[in-house]
């Protein structure tokens, strides 16, 4: 489909819309950040809604650090104190969460406008050339995402990328979704699933401890369908450093795709199977939204608004060498996947 203009960055850049579409899926993405803006899908009874939320226009994503929908790098989640060691040299980073570097820096990967390599009506693939020292980062790294519609069910994004010095890598896309639809309100009466028996041990400043812990009889256990809001609210310690889930669950069998996660909306019938390649799945209940953030369709977005199922390497994992490597070196190829498959029940 032709790209829509969708305005200027504050520093002059031209940013599109692009729209794929594959029966009554129908997809809209940005090339700046690679941001989906529009996930529209129909419930049981065949009705179509948005059920992602986002900014309601280019400078609202600019103002915002909710990432709504963006691709994030160079490195996923927190990397501690903004620092780490690889092949014993020391890199700092800005930090822009306390002491931390969140989401690979103030301007990382959803920050950028991306080069359009490839588009038709179903995929468009997009590319971006992060320089050696891009946000403290060392290597020049070559980063090429695709989002493709196989079926009039799925969303599939496919990441690819390649360095010329060793670095460190955690792709991921930060897509906020209420199956309700947009603006719906709390998804907490969403019913999850997460194929996980352990999740990573979070300290105060939201950093992992290299813990595993069992989710077995804590709030943490979504082995079998459980509402998000059953036991948010639940005296648990790990759930008030995250104010709510903001927790990296360890998969079981990383390196394929396999579903990982499902979400349920009891009201519309909307039903999401996560599927992903990656060892960590993020659950995030949106618990920094404050009601100062106007959405995509209007209204305010409050805690609780959306559930994130952020597909990703280990959070801080360079600074913990019992987690999987997220090291990249020349000659090697990064790749992942994750799927988003939308049924209705």
């Amino acid at each position: 489909m032709t790209p829509e203009p969708y305005g200027r960055t504050s520093d002059g850049h031209a940013v599109s819309r692009h729209t794929l579409g594959c029966g009554r899926l129908r997809v809209q993405i940005l090339d700046y950040g690679g941001i989906v803006t529009r996930i529209e899908v129909p419930d049981r009874a065949g009705r179509l809604a948005n059920v992602v939320l986002g900014a309601a226009d280019l400078a609202g994503y600019e103002a915002s650090d909710a990432h709504f929908g963006a691709l994030i790098g160079r490195f996923a989640n927190r990397i501690a104190g903004g620092r780490f060691s690889l092949d014993g040299q020391a890199y700092d980073l800005p930090r822009n969460e306390g002491r931390n570097t969140m989401h690979g820096g103030p301007q990382g990967f959803d920050r950028k406008v991306w080069r359009v390599e490839a588009a038709t009506d179903t995929a468009l693939t997009l590319a971006h050339r992060s320089p050696d020292g891009d946000e403290g980062f060392p290597g020049t790294l070559d980063v090429r995402i695709t989002y493709s519609l196989p079926d009039d069910e799925t969303l599939s994004i496919a990441y690819e990328a390649w360095t010329d010095r060793p670095t460190i890598l955690n792709l991921t896309s930060h897509g906020y979704f209420n199956l309700a639809g947009e603006g719906a309100g709390s998804v907490l009466d969403h019913v999850v699933t997460i194929a996980a028996d352990a999740y990573l041990a979070l300290d105060e400043g939201q950093i992992p401890t290299g813990e595993r812990l069992s989710v077995a009889g804590t709030p943490f256990d979504f082995r079998t369908p459980t509402a998000l809001g059953a036991r948010i609210r639940a005296a648990d310690p790990q759930l008030v450093r995250g104010k709510g889930y903001d927790h990296t669950f360890v998969l079981r069998d990383p390196g394929t795709v396999r579903p990982v996660a499902t979400a349920h909306d009891p009201g519309t019938g909307r039903h999401l199977t996560v599927a992903t390649t990656a060892p960590g799945l993020q659950l995030y209940t949106a618990n920094m939204l404050d009601g100062t953030v106007t959405g995509s369709g209007g209204g305010l977005y409050r805690a609780g608004d959306a559930v994130c199922f952020e597909a990703q390497g280990f959070p801080d994992a360079p600074n913990h060498p019992e987690f999987p490597s997220t090291t990249l070196r020349p000659g090697e190829r990064f790749g992942a996947t994750t799927t988003y498959r939308f049924t209705a029940q």
